[in-house]
């Protein structure tokens, strides 16, 4: 029996962009373990829906980390990746995700800086001195949206876009994220993280977009009234 071919759900399709969902432990893009990726399949995706030959042009404008799962656009045309880029670059393109860490964080809203080094060897990052050499600033804001018990339901955006981010930097202040067993988070099947929004304005038609994205239906999520806060679209 040959195997399913690959299905993704697709929020915004037109001839500059691809809005998807990424499942949760997929990567975005291909590395050296040869697992499937998000980005290589979109390509065989479009090749065989548009009959196209030969290289498949899909730019990737922007990541996601393999186990944070979530609504990303890619660029159909290299005029899109460069204005989506800018956007990136200038403070116009809005990532924000849903995440339950450990712990009530004391100020119910606030904004992180920190300077993180990665380590390539074991894919790890750290906190390090602003002048250490690699060092790059991360910055974001984070909001308490519910409580319950020693968890907490947090809104996060994210003002710059670096490898583990809000991971090490909410670990930082001492809330892990759930399931985030990397940098220190309670057991969990998945980790609670999750690009729920995005937005950006169309690289053509000066649109502004946005798209909303429910995170996956099990029991971290389903602890706290996601559905208050989202009410847009639901995958299966």
């Amino acid at each position: 029996m040959e195997s399913k071919s690959f299905e993704p759900i697709i929020l915004y399709e037109d001839n500059h962009l691809l809005v998807v969902v990424k499942q949760q432990n997929m990567l975005s893009q291909a590395d050296k373990s040869g697992d499937e990726d998000l980005l290589s399949l979109l390509k065989e995706y479009i090749k065989d829906k548009y009959k196209k030959p030969g290289n498949v042009f899909l730019g990737l404008v922007h990541r996601l980390d393999r186990p944070t799962g979530g609504v990303m656009v890619f660029a159909r045309t290299s005029k899109a990746a460069e204005r989506l880029s800018q956007q990136i670059r200038e403070g116009d393109f809005i990532k924000k995700y849903f995440a339950v860490v450990e712990g009530i964080p004391k100020d119910n809203a606030n904004r992180l800086i920190h300077y993180l080094m990665k380590d390539t060897d074991t894919n790890t990052v750290v906190l390090a001195p602003s002048t250490l050499q690699g060092a790059k600033k991360c910055i974001l804001d984070y909001k308490v949206l519910e409580s319950v018990e020693r968890y907490s339901f947090i809104e996060i955006t994210l003002i710059t876009g670096r490898s583990h981010q809000a991971r090490v930097q909410l670990k930082s202040i001492g809330h892990p994220i759930v399931g985030d067993q990397r940098y220190g988070g309670a057991t969990a099947p998945n980790l609670a993280l999750w690009a729920y929004e995005l937005k950006f304005v169309h690289p053509t038609t000066n649109k502004h977009m946005a798209f909303k994205v429910f995170p996956p239906q099990n029991k971290v999520w389903q602890t706290f009234n996601v559905d208050r806060y989202v009410n847009v679209f639901k995958p299966d």
